[in-house]
């Protein structure tokens, strides 16, 4: 049985970019088929109707006319605008970050729903003025998960031996923790805090209520942010772009 000519979907506008004068290519986040494309014909143009509809941090209803190549956007209509989000830069440029990640990470036409609902949860969160590191703490955890590079946090993930607090390592080209025998042995690992180590537990496997009331200093929240970090560079072979911008905005929002 042949796919119906048009389609619609739900859709978080992840991506823009431009082609020509007056035309995008958008990269969506989809519930049922996952990242998608879609051509935005003219959609830059002044009198451009759907323009206001695929603007970025945007959960959208989207119409599609299926194409040779690539499919053609023909209607879209705002479910979750996120215009506080996208009025407070700090926010808006955590949202980025989020939707930068979920496009690094995710082939074309797979779907995953878990992780569209994690994605538009946490930018409700976002929305509602969660400025919590830990939240993107969690996102990238359950991202992690969802992908298939769960980090193991319970063992050594060499030997498999029980953890002592504050004498483990994390090892991004492990995928997870090493007891202290396990981590002198490989080049690159990293120190890991028992408090950190705790945290990050929680934050794989706790639920709301846990998460909600996890309270983390300075100094232990910047911890468990560079684990992260690092595995996430690790897994793409590259620095995430928003969080390099993350980092020089905090500066600047702190001074």
């Amino acid at each position: 049985m042949s796919n119906p000519r048009d389609f619609q979907t739900e859709a978080i506008v992840l991506k823009k970019t431009r082609l020509g004068e007056a035309d995008r290519i958008l990269t969506f986040y989809t519930p049922e088929r996952g990242k998608i494309q879609g051509f935005a014909k003219s959609i830059r143009k002044p009198k451009s109707k759907m323009a206001g509809h695929l603007e970025l941090l945007t959960h959208s209803q989207v119409q599609f006319m299926r194409g040779r190549n690539l499919d053609t956007l023909t209607g879209a209509r705002t479910i979750h605008g996120f215009y506080h989000l996208k009025t407070d830069l700090w926010q808006a440029s955590r949202g980025l970050y989020l939707t930068e990640l979920v496009e690094r990470f995710t082939p074309e036409h797979v779907e995953n729903e878990p992780l569209f609902r994690l994605l538009l949860e946490t930018m409700l969160r976002l929305e509602s003025g969660d400025t919590g590191e830990l939240l993107l703490r969690r996102f990238e955890m359950h991202l992690l998960d969802q992908v298939g590079y769960r980090p193991r946090l319970d063992a050594c993930i060499i030997c498999e031996g029980a953890l002592v607090p504050g004498q483990s390592w994390f090892s991004p080209a492990s995928g997870g923790l090493l007891c202290g025998d396990c981590g002198h042995q490989q080049p690159v690992r990293y120190p890991l805090s028992g408090a950190a180590a705790r945290v990050l537990v929680l934050l794989q496997d706790g639920d709301e209520a846990s998460f909600s009331g996890l309270r983390t200093g300075p100094g232990l929240t910047r911890e468990v942010e560079q684990i992260m970090r690092r595995y996430l560079r690790y897994l793409l072979e590259r620095e995430v772009n928003s969080a390099l911008w993350l980092d020089r905005l905090r500066v600047t929002l702190q001074t």
